[in-house]
């Protein structure tokens, strides 16, 4: 067995905070983003496997190949740096 490591690629992403519609729709050049019924305020984002709720917290990914998917915000922060952390990581 080997061992791989994911290579970097710079993505866009935006958090949603639950009163940040716009800005989300914007990102996403999408007019009618759904809002869940629920306490939660989640949307739901038409992936390419599906559509899938992005709850309150949850950051919004644009993909290499421009596609958007909902990403847990434990789950960004151990898999993303800013470009500011990535700098100073890498003495760039």
């Amino acid at each position: 067995m080997k061992n791989y490591i994911k290579k970097p690629v710079k993505i866009q992403a935006v958090k949603w905070t639950g009163d940040n519609l716009k800005e989300i729709s914007d990102f996403m050049n999408i007019d009618n983003l759904e809002i869940s019924g629920n306490d939660l305020l989640a949307i739901t984002i038409n992936t390419l496997e599906g559509d899938h709720l992005a709850s309150n917290g949850d950051y919004i990914i644009k993909g290499i190949k421009g596609e958007f998917y909902p990403c847990k915000p434990d789950i960004f922060e151990k898999t993303y740096y800013t470009e500011e952390e990535y700098a100073k990581l890498n003495n760039v």
